[in-house]
């Protein structure tokens, strides 16, 4: 089935979805608030100060419990990719990333539990990120720039994971645990995790595992679009129909912890592994190899002096490592020695204000060796100091704000291929400021405006060489400047009633915007050259989430509570280039999707349709995309004997075996989305 979209996309599309008693608060439903449902309370660990979602200046979106198990993929781009303003740079099922508002790589920040990855996830996108999402309780993704707690690298969004390989709260259990399965059908694929967890006293403990093994992807039609095909008549003929190949991948990990707790406080320790290796859907011959080996240590001091709630502290290491195989012969492997600390203290209220202010700091130490090595190696070091506060106007008004520095040097040691040593330090400076108004317990309205200054990072500077994993020569620009950028988001939110969900405008403008652009040359090696280069920029788009609880509310996490929702979301994104007026690449197209679900006592059923419009409005020496729509199902069901809950579901995606393609992928004329298949598993908590 395919639906046929427009070359220009309008903002004023999303009135469609917004139904007027969402816009209109009514005298009747504000004397009515005391018996009106209301949304659970979602506690959003990121923001520092336990807010919840509703509550914070910026939109956030919260996945766990039933949501998170039922919106579960193998990586983490394709488990928040129907999220309202979230897409996937999809490398193919083993490597995604989430990109927000058509931002990706280096822009997001994803953390765990609040630390960098550690990885080199951001440089590339065939880079993995180093977990499997099946190992996390709860993913926070918070749209908009995050930058004052987060640093410059948070300009378009944070996508936090929580775990609990740490346990900062006392486990009053011998043992208590998980234990789950999932088998797929489009991909031959079958999962299993476990987890366990128990204490005595002050002491708690940590185990984790899972393993993942997925074959070559089946798909609907040839892997190449046809767009591809025809603008490319010369190129060697392409049987692949079908199946997706060199798309297999084999994914294992573990983690153990321990930590002590006591009332004053916590302080624990964890190991924790992954490995993976998998094929490289645009090059046949290519598979990647990756492992890394991480400390996490956290812990925390409450109500240490007067005046003082908290002081955290959390520190993670790492080292990671990854071969490029051609064949059975290696070719260039990547390693990244690194780790990433923080402490913050929060303070009650100081006259007015009540907030965070902390220091981090942070080392990468990266280096490619091999024949096509396209980085020399380098070393990057970064410290920086924040200052986030807010304070109650009113009892309507909250005002909060921040101011962040950074100080990042980046060294490249001298070689043959490369040249000598080169250096570069930037001094950075970001603020955010924002206001929420709070007219009634049904309505929240929250304005936001923030500052970013971002450095380039080591790739954006020093790449020079051919990436034989993406199929492309990269080349960076070490006399690249400071990228700034200013932005806006303003939020409507109805929290309360028979509707409820939000619609959030943002505005960002870019000086100096650092983006990898085509530039239709090609490399001594037959590879397409992608050059780092500095343009200025402006975002802007809108997302909308509204739900009709026609039953009642649904509480947030509490999978027991009967409802029948009418679910619709959709959002845009417009992206510029503001000396040419041409359209940046890879950015998505008008996105929507509707979905009535049902929970009744144990059973559960949702059936989701998934639209994304035909992108036509693209850059030079990029293809548009066509439209489509993708129809998905899920029943569940749960099962209670004394204290062991099991959770049966089966899911049935792409329904219509529908050829899907995601813009944003740097590979969407040779690697599309998934076809039709059934997703089958187990969960059982005890």
């Amino acid at each position: 089935m395919r639906v046929s979209g427009t070359t220009s996309m309008k903002i004023s599309r999303f009135l469609m979805f917004i139904p007027a008693a969402f816009l209109v608060p009514s005298v009747a439903s504000a004397q009515t608030t005391p018996e009106a449902p209301e949304l659970g309370e979602i506690t959003v660990s990121a923001s520092r100060l336990g807010e919840s979602a509703s509550d914070l200046a910026q939109p956030v979106t919260v996945l766990e419990g039933r949501d998170l198990l039922l919106n579960l993929e193998a990586t983490l781009g394709e488990t928040l990719a129907t999220q309202p303003g979230v897409r996937s740079t999809y490398f193919g099922p083993a490597s995604s990333r989430p990109v927000i508002r058509g931002l990706d790589g280096d822009r997001i920040r994803v953390l765990q539990n609040g630390l960098n990855t550690i990885d080199a996830s951001a440089t590339s996108f065939d880079h993995a990120v180093s977990f499997d999402p099946v190992s996390v309780s709860k993913i926070e993704v918070v749209r908009g720039p995050a930058t004052v707690l987060f640093g410059p690298n948070a300009i378009g969004g944070v996508v936090n994971v929580t775990d609990n390989r740490i346990p900062s709260e006392r486990i009053g259990e011998w043992v208590r645990g998980s234990v789950g399965t999932r088998a797929s059908s489009a991909d031959n694929g079958i999962a299993s995790d476990f987890e366990l967890e128990g204490g005595v006293g002050g002491f708690a403990w940590h185990l984790e595992g899972y393993k993942r093994n997925i074959e070559e992807l089946e798909i609907p039609g040839y892997a190449r679009s046809k767009r591809f095909r025809d603008a490319n008549p010369g190129a060697p003929e392409n049987d692949e129909r079908g199946t997706l190949e060199n798309s297999w991948f084999n994914t294992e990990g573990f983690s153990a912890g321990a930590s002590y707790v006591w009332d004053g406080g916590y302080f624990g320790l964890a190991y924790s592994g992954f490995d993976t290796d998998y094929g490289s859907p645009v090059e046949k011959e290519v598979s990647i190899d990756m492992r890394q080996r991480r400390w996490d240590f956290h812990g925390a001091f409450y109500e240490p002096l007067q005046g003082i709630r908290e002081i955290k502290y959390r520190f993670a290491t790492s080292n990671y490592e990854h071969t490029e195989f051609e064949g059975p012969d290696p070719g260039t492997t990547f390693t990244n020695d690194g780790y990433d600390g923080r402490v913050e203290l929060s303070h009650e209220k100081w006259g007015p204000l009540q907030g965070t202010f902390g220091y981090q700091v942070q080392r990468s130490d990266f280096e490619a060796v091999g024949d096509e090595k396209f980085l020399p190696h380098v070393l990057t070091h970064g410290h920086s100091a924040f200052l986030f506060e807010e304070m109650e106007l009113s009892d309507h008004w909250r005002l909060e704000g921040g101011l962040r520095y950074d100080h990042t040097n980046a060294k490249a040691s001298a070689d043959v291929d490369f040249g000598p040593d080169r250096e570069r330090n930037f001094d950075t400076l970001s603020g955010s400021l924002g206001i929420v108004f709070t007219p009634n317990d049904n309505y929240k309205v929250a304005l936001s405006a923030s500052w970013t200054e971002r450095a380039p990072t080591y790739q954006e500077l020093y790449a020079g060489g051919p990436h034989v994993a993406t199929g492309a020569f990269e080349v960076g620009d070490d006399g690249l400047r400071t990228e700034k950028s200013l932005g806006f988001d303003l939020s409507f939110r109805k929290v309360t009633g028979s509707v409820t969900g939000a619609v959030t405008v943002f505005y960002n403008r870019f000086n100096d915007y650092i983006g990898l652009f085509p530039t239709g040359g090609v490399s001594l090696g037959g590879l397409p050259i992608y050059a780092y280069q500095a343009t200025d920029a402006e975002f802007f788009g809108a997302e909308v989430e509204t739900t009709f609880h026609l039953l009642g509310p649904v509480i947030a996490g509490e999978t027991a509570e009967d409802h029948l929702n009418v679910d619709l979301r959709a959002d845009y994104v417009q992206a510029n280039d503001r000396k040419t007026g041409d359209p940046l690449p890879r950015i998505s197209p008008f996105h929507a999707s509707a979905a009535l679900d049902y929970k009744k006592g144990a059973f559960g059923a949702r059936l989701e349709s998934v639209f994304s419009a035909h992108q036509a409005e693209t850059a030079d020496n990029e293809l548009p995309t066509d439209s489509y729509v993708m129809f998905n199902a899920v029943l569940s069901y749960t099962i209670t004997s004394g204290p062991v809950t099991t959770d049966l579901y089966i899911k049935g995606v792409n329904l219509t075996d529908e050829e899907a393609r995601e813009h944003t992928s740097f590979l969407k004329d040779s690697v599309p989305l998934h076809g039709r298949g059934v997703v089958a598993g187990v969960k059982v908590n005890f």
